[in-house]
């Protein structure tokens, strides 16, 4: 029987122009290529986002093993930039160029296309759900979140999950999520009085306190790190006064930071310490500190076990490469599935990821393919 091509497939979701939130065609191009070999597909639009949710087999069966993932991308940016159009679908010499080719419509293309052939071929004692989002580049607020509130009030479910993102860093096989830092950007307003800057005492200039203020928290060692993860960061990204004047205090200037923390922390109590020492700075400098707080993602842990070394022994078999469970990199909508299911991340290279000119070899989404479909025939073996 012939197999689906992941590449063919990888192109054609590549021509479909969906940059976050358009859908631009890629979810109804894979309902139709699911829904003809049985799957039951719903689409779960919410918030002006478009959501696939597709099932094969009973929804009640025990053994139901879920894939995620996205089809929306980045905007291209300069289009001129590009040597080759970014909805082209190309392949030259062997490299499938476009945007999506990274991150992450190979990898959605690869795990559709592993899944339609084993259910055609060897539909197993099981059911498997693809749930395919069109917001994870965006808010993620009515993407797999959508998703997984549908699956709720429908009585569906999934006993393990792997999404599908690029988490190589050098070749197939070498890193595979295990879990991810949680993320929180936090933006203070410190308010003064502004003066003339020859008569700093008739002022109360905020400048100074937010200088205090970035410094400390900046200076702060948040932790050294746990078995699974790096010490959490925190990052000043920028400090505005907007004042183009010499000779004048400011009334007000802002800062912004942004926190990339391990599982020693929650969004709430990184939260409670901001306030702290935002409340100290303005009684230190008589001035008032406002403060807004927004919470990404908490940090999250799938401990080495059943589905990471099912996982790991598939990109083994198929790659020769003994992968590193990592929970290195930003947030992704595994952050979401946690509290559903187990959950581990495992893609293609990621090197080119947002980039002009995004590319992937085309033996690597092949290989991609083969790698998830061993997942899916020991899992149900």
């Amino acid at each position: 029987m012939t197999e689906t091509d992941p590449v063919a497939l990888s192109a054609d979701l590549i021509r479909c122009p969906s940059v976050t939130p358009e859908e631009g065609g890629a979810l109804t191009l894979l309902e139709t290529l699911l829904g003809g070999v049985g799957f039951t597909c719903t689409r779960v639009d919410r918030g002006g986002v478009a959501n696939l949710y597709a099932r094969w087999g009973d929804k009640a069966h025990p053994r139901t093993f879920g894939f995620n993932g996205h089809t929306d991308v980045v905007p291209v940016g300069d289009a001129n930039a590009w040597t080759r159009p970014p909805f082209g679908g190309e392949i030259a010499d062997g490299v499938l160029y476009g945007r999506g080719a990274t991150d992450m419509k190979t990898g959605v293309a690869a795990f559709a296309a592993a899944a339609v052939d084993f259910v055609r071929n060897t539909p197993p004692d099981g059911a498997i759900v693809l749930a395919i989002t069109g917001d994870e580049e965006g808010d993620a607020t009515d993407g797999t979140v959508a998703l997984l509130d549908w699956m709720a009030d429908q009585g569906e479910a999934m006993t393990a999950c792997l999404v599908g993102e690029p988490t190589c860093p050098e070749r197939l096989g070498d890193m595979i999520k295990i879990g991810r830092r949680g993320s929180m950007s936090t933006w203070f307003t410190v308010r003064g009085k502004q003066g003339h800057s020859a008569y700093p005492h008739r002022a109360k200039n905020p400048l100074p306190a937010i200088a205090r203020l970035m410094d400390r928290l900046a200076s702060h060692e948040l932790d050294t790190g746990t078995d699974h993860f790096d010490a959490s960061t925190l990052a000043v990204v920028t400090i505005d006064t907007g004042n183009p004047a010499t000779n004048v205090i400011p009334a007000e200037c802002r800062g912004t930071v942004n926190i990339r923390f391990n599982d020693l922390h929650s969004g709430a109590k990184l939260t409670d310490w901001l306030r702290a020492e935002a409340d100290r700075v303005a009684s230190e400098f008589g001035v008032a500190v406002d403060m807004r707080v927004k919470i990404s993602g908490e940090a999250f842990l799938t401990p080495p076990g059943p589905l990471s070394d099912l996982v790991a022994a598939s990109v083994k078999a198929e790659t020769g490469v003994e992968p590193e469970l990592s929970t290195t990199g930003g947030t992704s909508d595994a952050r979401f599935i946690k509290a559903h299911c187990p959950v581990v991340e495992f893609g293609l290279v990621g090197k080119t990821m947002h980039q002009v000119d995004e590319r992937i070899e085309t033996e690597q989404i092949h290989a991609l393919k083969r790698i998830y479909a061993r997942i899916l025939a020991d899992y149900f073996a």
